[in-house]
């Protein structure tokens, strides 16, 4: 796929992996809008990177999806849709009866599942009328191996895992020309991870994967530790989920 030329819009995009993402799209050619729930923070992208758009708004919120929708088109339309934006809550026990729970995992579903799922239905006609475009999910290394430290986050992450390829099948079944890319991370070094101690992958080199991927049509993109988990949970699916939660972890949960 030819990045340079294409309008793309990120969600999430006032720091971490979208504004990598915005940095390195517009290095590539490509005319950059982002979006994200905080103004100042848009703002402060908007002075590093000059010529990105920013509009604020919230995936959760169906209104702001919908005047983030009409602003596109006034803004002439998107080739590229990437669902960047994403939440985490705190670990909690599943097995410890707590009223956070419901909450949390109402909160990560609606940004991380059906805040994309939303954004997709609203802007499929728009992509299908261009002559290239895609559509960018990123789910989750979580998505192969849950992490009981991040139970909803987790069952998000292969939601949309499944959402995604099924989006793609179904595609390519109507005869559309989409591109629909899965971006599956490790740790990435955040502002969400933080105060994780895992190994971390920079957004840098992560951005730079999937560009070099979407180039060549690959529309699974595993990077970094998520590989060698891929193959690992095909042969041996226990070993991968010690992998993802050693014993050490078993302590917190109690």
């Amino acid at each position: 796929m030819t990045i340079e030329g294409k309008t793309i819009l990120i969600t999430g995009g006032s720091s971490g992996i979208g504004l990598e993402s915005a940095k390195q799209f517009l290095d590539e050619g490509a005319r950059v809008i982002i979006t994200g729930r905080n103004l100042d923070k848009l703002e402060a992208a908007k002075k590093l990177l000059p010529s990105v758009i920013i509009i604020k708004s919230d995936v959760e919120n169906p209104d702001d999806s919908k005047v983030l929708f009409d602003t596109v088109v006034s803004l002439g339309g998107i080739d590229i849709l990437y669902n960047n934006a994403g939440v985490g809550s705190p670990a909690l026990n599943l097995g410890i009866k707590n009223e956070e729970i419901l909450k949390n995992a109402i909160y990560e579903m609606n940004i991380n599942y059906f805040g994309v799922l939303r954004l997709n239905n609203l802007f499929i006609d728009m992509l299908k009328s261009r002559e290239e475009s895609a559509i960018i999910n990123t789910t989750s290394i979580l998505s192969i191996v849950p992490a009981l430290e991040e139970p909803t986050y987790s069952a998000t992450k292969t939601a949309l895992s499944f959402y995604t390829r099924t989006l793609r099948k179904n595609l390519e079944i109507l005869g559309s020309k989409v591109k629909v890319f899965e971006l599956l991370p490790p740790v990435v070094a955040t502002e969400m991870t933080a105060q994780r101690k895992d190994k971390k992958m920079t957004p840098e080199q992560l951005v730079k994967e999937l560009i070099t991927a979407i180039k060549k049509d690959r529309y699974t993109i595993r990077v970094g530790d998520t590989k060698l988990l891929y193959i690992v949970s095909r042969f041996f699916p226990q070993l991968a989920f010690n992998l993802v939660n050693p014993k050490k972890i078993y302590q917190s949960l109690k």
